[in-house]
């Protein structure tokens, strides 16, 4: 079976600088794939790309057997992918349950006439939405939360708050940027067993600095070293790669032989 995502040969400068080289990778419909690498090693570039916020100087990318060529931030979701943020872009003053029916607007069945005129169909497609996010907020755990206002919650449930504001959509490929970065101990073994929750039903690739949460995880690991691809495998084969011992992760991999 073809990948769902296919990177080829991606080639991003920006000016004189080099951010990444001949990138290609390929993800399957589902599982969890790492992107790691020192900081300024490209991997947040990567995602950019990905997502349409940067144009890579040459370089093709296929998403479920479609090139993407030109797409935009804002075309995510109808292609069937989401992605969180290391800065959460939450709306701070409003509830968990309304940020996360902003992430399911592409879904609604009504157009802005109707709503406006508030038709009966459109309290039909309200109550759908609704009833859809509320469910990913249960499985998340924070249901009981809905009401609250976003700005009020403690950090590790906003984390909750946008990965539920992603999944809403329903993805295939769910991009997570440092998913996580700022959690506890505890928080970040609650966030590695819902991702594992998820694996079955939607392809997740995710850049992260956390090397236990990302061992535990992933099921495949790519490493960038200044905009390359130096290695690719399972969390063993990486794990026992030296260069990425010696690059990447050090005297933590030490200390855990």
């Amino acid at each position: 079976m073809a990948p769902l995502l296919q990177v080829e040969g991606l080639t991003l400068r920006f000016g004189g600088l080099q951010v990444l080289t001949d990138v290609s990778l390929d993800l399957p419909d589902a599982g969890v794939v790492g992107v790691i690498g020192p900081n300024g090693a490209g991997k947040t570039s990567l995602f950019n790309v990905i997502c349409g916020f940067v144009r890579p100087n040459s370089g093709r990318l296929f998403f479920a057997g479609r090139e993407l060529g030109g797409h935009r931030p804002h075309q995510l979701t109808a292609l069937g992918i989401a992605r969180t943020l290391q800065g959460l872009g939450l709306f701070g003053r409003l509830s968990v349950l309304d940020n996360v029916l902003a992430g399911a607007t592409h879904l609604s069945r009504t157009g802005a006439l109707s709503a406006l005129f508030a038709m009966p169909w459109t309290d039909r497609d309200e109550r759908r939405l609704r009833e859809r996010a509320l469910a990913v907020l249960d499985t998340l755990g924070i249901a009981g939360d809905r009401h609250q206002i976003v700005a009020g919650l403690p950090y590790g449930a906003r984390k909750r708050v946008a990965l539920a504001r992603a999944l809403v959509s329903e993805p295939r490929l769910l991009l997570l940027d440092e998913p996580a970065a700022g959690l506890s101990a505890p928080e970040t073994a609650e966030l590695a067993q819902l991702l594992r929750g998820l694996r079955e039903r939607t392809a997740i690739m995710l850049v992260e600095h956390h090397m236990d949460f990302v061992m535990g995880l992933c099921d495949r690991l790519v490493v960038l070293d200044f905009g390359q691809v130096i290695a690719r495998g399972t969390p063993n084969e990486i794990r026992a790669d030296p260069a990425v011992q010696r690059a990447y992760l050090g005297e933590l991999v030490d200390a855990r032989d």
